[in-house]
């Protein structure tokens, strides 16, 4: 598995104008490719009168997963030029949408291209990206009179705290690089004198 990806900040929308042609970006982070057509979908529906919606996605923590379509505009365009930033911004997770009205000026070959990926790599920009970090789970059970130390000792410490639980004993789940779950299971033990209980679980990504 990759160790880390980056993907996008939030859901929006950036909209540049060339030579009277109107080009509105939308991205979004998805987690499936029927997200993806979803989404595709969708902005589709909320402009009716563009002449093009070219899309371009990448899913994947490794990026396996690539498609893109030119909708309409002349061959490899449109879609690749969109894909092809996504690629090179080391993008995951991520759907764009070109949404084109025509303003009457031919922009040529070589000018569908730069607007095509310029508006991606504009809207990019505009949005942000955030890097996952791929984590072992692991779960610490402890008693309650060391319990309190133990979390604020992870939140101070900035590991990623996942979920608190309380019963008989306290269940905190946590997100540990691989690389620190020796060091980790060496701390806890010291912290707790040995009463606390680690079990590790499966992987996950997480915020950086």
């Amino acid at each position: 598995m990759q160790e880390q990806y980056r993907t996008l900040a939030r859901e929006g929308v950036h909209e540049i104008e060339i030579n009277k042609s109107r080009f509105l970006c939308a991205l979004a982070p998805v987690a499936t490719e029927a997200e993806a057509q979803d989404f595709i979908a969708r902005i589709r529906k909320e402009h009716p009168g563009a002449r093009h919606h070219c899309f371009a996605y990448v899913l994947g923590a490794d990026g396996g997963i690539q498609k893109a379509s030119d909708d309409g505009e002349p061959g490899g365009t449109a879609g690749v030029p969109m894909l092809q930033m996504l690629v090179r911004r080391e993008m995951r997770y991520v759907v764009a949408v070109v949404t084109r009205w025509f303003g009457g000026v031919k922009l040529g070959a070589g000018g569908l291209i730069r607007a095509y990926g310029g508006v991606v790599g504009e809207a990019l920009d505009v949005l942000g990206t955030v890097t996952r970090q791929r984590f072992r789970l692991a779960t610490i059970t402890v008693d309650h009179q060391r319990a309190g130390r133990v979390e604020n000792d992870l939140r101070t410490t900035g590991r990623a705290v996942r979920e608190v639980s309380y019963g008989a004993e306290v269940r905190i789940e946590v997100g540990l690089p691989e690389a620190d779950v020796e060091s980790f299971t060496a701390w806890l033990a010291d912290v707790t004198a040995g009463t606390a209980r680690l079990e590790l679980g499966g992987e996950a990504y997480g915020d950086l």
